[in-house]
């Protein structure tokens, strides 16, 4: 994410609209049509935005606990029709249960909760995000 760890700031991604139109242009350097967006952490201050402004251009979202969750009401969120897997460890009582609150307010949504694992579930445990992750890319259209 530009701006944050090592990673050089990127002007553009000082307001909302700046991070979507950045994504925007990474997905349209890689080629990508109709991608899944796997979104952990601070991804969510890009991939939300994004998601609202053009969730048509995604197959799926797939949200683990993103931040910037409480900066969109419950209509906007009604608005999206992106399947989306909201995925999340049990042992993270931060991020998570305020993502959750906001985003099952996407109609097209579903819940996966990974016993044992914290923020990073993704790295807590692997196998079970991975099940959850192949779960949902195998259902989507």
């Amino acid at each position: 994410i530009p701006g944050y760890g090592d990673s050089p700031p990127v002007e553009m991604a000082v307001t909302a609209q700046g991070r979507r139109t950045f994504l925007e242009h990474v997905l349209q350097e890689l080629g990508m049509q109709r991608p899944v967006l796997v979104s952990p952490s601070m991804s969510g201050r890009f991939s939300l935005p994004f998601l609202l402004a053009h969730g048509d251009r995604l197959a799926g979202f797939v949200p683990i606990a993103p931040v910037g969750t409480k900066d969109y009401t419950a209509e906007q969120y009604q608005g999206v029709q992106t399947p989306t897997l909201i995925l999340y460890g049990d042992r993270d009582t931060g991020l998570a249960p305020q993502a959750l609150q906001n985003l099952q307010h996407l109609p097209e949504h579903r819940v996966a909760v990974l016993p044992g694992a914290g923020h990073a579930c993704y790295l807590d445990k692997p196998e079970a995000f991975h099940q959850a992750l192949l779960g949902f890319l195998h259902q989507l259209k």
